[in-house]
């Protein structure tokens, strides 16, 4: 499977930030990791140079080997399993690092910058020092299969970096989960859920369904092209957990003319040797626009599922699917 299709657990929106940096003199370590593509503005400077949209160090002047490249240290917004990340120079063409390499660690909770950095948290290197190209997008598949919470990024020797996505699969602590003992979305990506695939993601992508919070936006939802033949739009998420869904959520916020007519949900459990033998979880039912529809009487008793098709017709946009229930014993 292509990496670029997993979750990004770098994402603003999953709580990813950039934490520390060594040197932001041009451009703010706070750009790495925003949600939009990079812009270039021809002709905008500041008061300490020309403009650009990314993070940018100065030019490097130290002789000493120790000194030889630049840092950040990002906080994952979820932690997980790294399978590859995209470095983006997008428009750093005469200042992009040559090099760059990444270091993994685990420090759970919130700790300070002198916990990061000191003697006791142990980083771990998962890219060695590699090649960049500039105003390109640099992917590099990861291989090294442990959960991790940080991450920080190394340019050699100096320049500037656009954007950083680092694509993977959540690994939430189910223990802490259980002990809730209390339903919980088993869809959200902050659970471990995922979007598999879609028919269609045309104006929106399909991870945005279980992404935390509300949508800001109709780019912020799942949203197919017109269709204009036969057939109807979908897609195959897979749960965090194995579990019994109880109650289903399904909000429309933001698609007032492009709402889908009606949807349904099938629901099935998949193990290593069987395929996914799909049975009615809620039946097709009409929506409206702008609107966040409950549905609990309305849910079938699928027993405990790993995955669910969620089917919209014909086609349209939906801002998030929740999946509420509890995780099978």
């Amino acid at each position: 499977m292509d990496f670029t299709e997993l979750i990004d657990l770098a994402s603003e929106k999953l709580g990813g930030a950039v934490l520390d940096a060594n040197d932001e003199f041009f451009a703010p370590k706070e750009n790495l990791l925003k949600p939009n593509a990079p812009i270039f503005i021809e002709g905008k400077y500041t008061d300490l140079g020309k403009w650009m949209d990314g993070w940018e160090t100065r030019r490097r002047r130290s002789p000493r080997l120790e000194e030889k490249f630049d840092w950040c240290v990002i906080r994952l917004g979820l932690a997980g399993i790294i399978r590859g990340v995209v470095v983006d120079t997008s428009f750093f063409r005469g200042n992009f690092p040559s090099h760059c390499s990444i270091e993994v660690c685990v420090v759970d909770g919130q700790p300070n910058i002198a916990q990061r950095l000191g003697a006791e948290t142990k980083w771990i290197e998962i890219l060695p020092p590699s090649e960049l190209e500039g105003d390109s997008s640099n992917y590099f598949a990861i291989d090294f299969s442990e959960r991790v919470t940080h991450l920080r990024l190394k340019i050699y020797p100096d320049g500037g970096v656009a954007r950083l996505r680092v694509f993977g699969e959540v690994t939430p602590d189910w223990e802490k989960l259980r002990r809730r003992n209390s339903e919980l979305d088993l869809a959200a990506a902050e659970h471990g859920g995922t979007v598999l695939e879609a028919s269609d993601m045309f104006f929106g992508h399909r991870h945005n369904l279980i992404m935390p919070g509300l949508a800001q936006d109709m780019s912020d939802g799942w949203e197919t092209k017109r269709r204009r033949g036969a057939g109807h739009d979908w897609c195959v998420v897979k749960l965090g957990g194995a579990g019994a869904i109880e109650r289903v959520e399904i909000d429309t916020s933001h698609f007032k003319g492009n709402y889908p007519e009606s949807c349904s949900i099938e629901a099935g459990s998949h193990s290593n040797s069987d395929e996914i033998v799909w049975r009615e979880l809620l039946p097709n039912t009409k929506l409206q626009a702008h609107t966040r529809h409950v549905f609990v009487d309305e849910i079938k008793n699928c027993g405990v599922v790993t995955h669910v098709r969620f089917n919209i017709f014909p086609d349209g946009g939906v801002s998030r699917l929740r999946l509420f229930g509890r995780i099978a014993d």
